[in-house]
């Protein structure tokens, strides 16, 4: 009785498990099947031609191409092929043919939507030989010219469409050819397997491609956002450079101004008290902004210069100093002719800084990048007084040669162009039909504006290249990779 009691109420617990896994069982094959005719049905990039992100012209024609020779092959000898060989109706033969080949036009930027077409006329084309007499004996249910062209579309199909898409396609052209398997004509050869498994060749290797070419793009991307990165970075150490050159000259002023206005009441007999007191707030204001300008120095000084260079105390160069910068160059090997206007000029101080710095960045890529080359440096002021002209002009070097320093710190353009913006100049910088290089600068003698950027953090000098320091690198004379006074990139700075 307690036996029998246990068995009735066990069996149905036993069947209900078995129903529950039959159900989920029925549930991962609906869901599987929904997302074989998700994918199949979700083409991407519709429209988009395969290499339509190339930049060649001849990459970008290459599919369409590749798609006409195969389709004006194909179409030809698989109408002769099925009707001759598999002795198919003309007719039939003809659609059938045309219906396996076209589309493979469309697949340039549609594959998926070209497959469809393909693999329904494949299909098609295997049941109309199913019952054919030339079938007996031959390839079936996969003719060779049908092999062929779903190779092809297979390959582009790769190329496009996601990793998911393509095992879904690989599936059903593995299941198309299982459920022709018991349908097979006497002695007939059956295709299915090498078409199964070329196929998946294909797509392997399409997709390899495709992956491939996504990571080069990537890659290109990175390398672009590093340079635009790097040519920012670069900017911001010149202006800063520049800024700590710049707090001399400022600071000179500022300080002629304090000691003017403090000892006023001292030089000056009989100056009312209104007048002292005003003095005596001027010479306060001069020195709070002497001591912020000494802070904001502080801040612009990175560690590394205040670790392995001492601050500089000695005053900034001028075109006065220009004779014993031309006389360094002469001792490291480059012949170098100096012209001075015959009259005395004296710029402002920015005006006279900029100048000395131009030319010994273009003197110190002569040395780096052109050795040996003749060099001829002219300094020249309008008649009218108004501008004054800096012109560096080198040679080719009197032998073919490697540069010194093939690689560059890439400050010495970027450094010229914020020298000339800052005071209001213009710069033209360029290959010579010879071989040679040019450097010219035209700044104003007099009435220099100073952009409002020119002192803030972040605007500086470039290299204090002397021939030896090797700074301004891309300023490189005797480099004919430097387009005369081109639009700031990355590039421009190691050029020389």
């Amino acid at each position: 009785m307690f036996k029998r009691s246990l068995t009735p109420e066990r069996e149905p617990t036993r069947g209900a498990g078995h129903e529950s896994a039959r159900g989920r069982a029925l549930r991962a094959a609906r869901q599987a099947l929904h997302v074989l005719a998700v994918e199949l049905g979700t083409p991407t990039d519709p429209g988009t031609p395969l290499f339509g992100t190339v930049q060649n012209r001849w990459l970008r024609r290459l599919p369409y191409l590749i798609a006409f020779a195969f389709t004006v092959t194909l179409l030809p000898t698989g109408i002769s092929v099925l009707s001759h060989d598999y002795g198919m109706n003309d007719g039939l033969a003809g659609a059938l043919a045309t219906a396996q080949s076209v589309p493979l036009l469309l697949a340039v930027t549609r594959p998926l939507q070209a497959w469809w077409v393909i693999f329904a006329a494949d299909v098609l084309g295997a049941i109309a030989l199913t019952g054919a007499d030339g079938a007996v004996g031959r390839p079936w249910p996969w003719p060779p010219t049908v092999i062929v062209g779903y190779l092809v579309l297979m390959l582009a199909l790769a190329l496009r469409e996601r990793n998911r898409t393509l095992v879904a396609v690989w599936l059903a052209t593995g299941a198309a050819g299982i459920l022709f398997g018991p349908l097979a004509p006497e002695r007939s050869i059956s295709t299915w397997v090498l078409l199964f498994v070329l196929s998946g060749v294909m797509l392997t290797l399409g997709a390899a491609l495709r992956e491939r070419g996504r990571a080069q793009r990537k890659l290109r991307e990175q390398e672009t956002i590093s340079e635009a990165e790097r040519a920012h970075r670069t900017l911001l150490e010149e202006r800063t450079r520049i800024a700590r050159e710049l707090h001399d000259v400022v600071a000179h002023h500022m300080s002629v101004i304090t000691v003017q206005a403090a000892s006023a009441p001292y030089r000056i007999e009989g100056m009312p008290e209104a007048a002292q007191e005003e003095f005596g707030a001027i010479a306060a204001t001069a020195r709070e902004s002497l001591a912020e300008m000494r802070r904001l120095l502080g801040v612009l000084r990175s560690e590394e210069t205040e670790r392995y260079h001492d601050p500089e105390k000695a005053p900034q160069p001028g075109i006065e100093q220009l004779p014993k910068l031309v006389e360094g160059t002469v001792r490291a090997g480059v012949p170098v002719e100096l012209t001075l206007p015959e009259e005395p000029v004296v710029p402002e101080p920015a005006v006279d800084l900029s100048a000395y710095r131009i030319v010994q960045e273009a003197l110190a890529n002569v040395v780096r990048h052109a050795p040996g080359a003749r060099t001829r440096v002219s300094v020249t002021a309008t008649a009218d007084g108004s501008r004054l002209t800096v012109l560096v002009v080198n040679s080719a070097p009197p032998a073919p040669s490697a540069p010194l320093e093939p690689g560059g710190t890439g400050h010495g353009l970027i450094g010229m162009r914020e020298r000339v913006r800052l005071v209001d100049g213009s710069l033209d910088t360029g290959p010579l039909p010879d071989g040679g290089f040019r450097v010219a600068a035209r700044l104003p003698l007099t009435g220099a504006a100073v952009p409002a950027t020119a002192g803030a953090p972040g605007s500086a000098p470039p290299d204090s290249a002397s021939p030896d320091s090797g700074s301004a690198d891309s300023a490189s004379p005797g480099s004919p990779s430097v387009r005369p006074d081109p639009p700031l990139s990355p590039k421009d700075s190691d050029s020389a």
